[in-house]
């Protein structure tokens, strides 16, 4: 554990603004560092996925420095946004901004989360009260929330959709949606989620990943909706652990699919689809490859929480695979810390 004293001050690697960026129309995450690099680097598979001409191609380039300029920007125009929402916006519903209650929470997660901290606690235990749906990929499904609490969820989420409010964007390859931090709801739902039920949970389903370590994370819901984003391209997160929770509304289509660990996008091949089931969790660690299939109809909403060990990710960037170049961000950044904490040798739970 850290020590007492000031607050830990976290981190975002400086690949931030150079790595990953995601070009929706030619379904590309790409590296930038300038046009000579883009060139160099993408220019037969750019072409091959119709970016041809010099128009094309300058068209691209302004978006890649628009991104990274937004990037740059992102951490204290996030903080001024979470400010004005705070002084001027009025729920509709105040009471999903209350500390986490067991009433919202689905009976079998309380079940999970009680056995998890139980003496004499282990894996083969833990998975008799899961769905496990990929013994392969560790992929695991439960019960996270209540129906009622799911409906009051989307009833706030929509409120503030609606509003004048200003909202960011929750990642780079969702566009519609909710950061929880700036809303307000990172401390009273997500920080208790993680700490007191969530943590005891993976440190034995993912020991090897930080499971037992996790001091961070950043949480958002993605709206899905015609008109709007449909599907999501195949990526992994930024994130040692994943929790992706269906909330609603009435929908067809949009399965989550799974692909290998860390596999390259062009090597997938024959995926592991998994159906959304409403006040649901799907587990998966952050680094297998996903993404979601079209949405048929209607709207989908999901909370998603990419869940941080800084322990794990201050040894190597999951996003540029390096020793992470720190800069200083706001609120938790991207789950660096520029001390770690001494801890254990995750490896060594294993």
């Amino acid at each position: 554990m850290a020590t007492a004293g000031a607050p830990r001050r976290f981190c975002r690697c400086a690949c931030f603004c150079s790595e990953n960026l995601y070009v929706a129309r030619y379904g590309l995450h790409l590296r930038f560092r300038g046009e000579q690099q883009l060139r160099r680097d993408y220019g037969p598979i750019l072409r091959s996925r119709g970016c041809v001409s010099t128009k094309d191609f300058q068209d691209l380039l302004a978006e890649l420095e628009q991104e990274v300029e937004r990037r740059r920007r992102l951490g204290q125009e996030s903080a001024a946004r979470k400010a004005l929402i705070a002084s001027s916006y009025h729920p509709a519903r105040p009471e999903v901004y209350n500390s986490l209650q067991d009433a919202a929470l689905a009976p079998e997660f309380l079940a999970v989360a009680q056995y998890s901290t139980s003496p004499g606690a282990d894996l083969k235990g833990l998975l008799q009260r899961l769905e496990t749906v990929s013994e392969e990929k560790r992929i695991y499904r439960v019960p996270v929330f209540t129906a009622p609490f799911c409906q009051a969820l989307l009833e706030e989420l929509d409120h503030f959709e609606r509003s004048d409010m200003p909202k960011g964007r929750p990642n780079t390859m969702n566009n519609y949606g909710v950061l929880l931090h700036e809303l307000g709801l990172d401390e009273p739902l997500v920080t208790l989620l993680r700490e007191r039920f969530l943590q005891p949970l993976m440190a034995l389903l993912y020991p090897d990943c930080g499971g037992g370590q996790l001091d961070s994370h950043r949480a958002f819901v993605v709206k899905y909706a015609p008109g709007q984003d449909r599907e999501l391209g195949c990526h992994y997160d930024n994130a040692e652990l994943t929790i992706n929770v269906a909330l609603g509304k009435a929908f067809t289509g949009g399965a989550l699919y799974f692909g290998s660990f860390f596999q390259a996008p062009a090597a997938l091949t024959e995926p592991l689809e998994v159906e959304h089931v409403v006040g649901q969790g799907v587990l998966h660690r952050g680094g297998q490859l996903h993404g979601a299939r079209p949405l048929g109809s209607g709207e989908r909403w999901n909370l998603v929480v990419w869940l941080r060990a800084s322990a794990v990710r201050n040894r190597l960037c999951p996003m540029c695979c390096r020793e992470p170049d720190l800069v200083d961000d706001e609120g938790f950044g991207d789950g660096f810390t520029r001390e770690e904490p001494a801890t254990v040798d995750v490896c060594a739970l294993t």
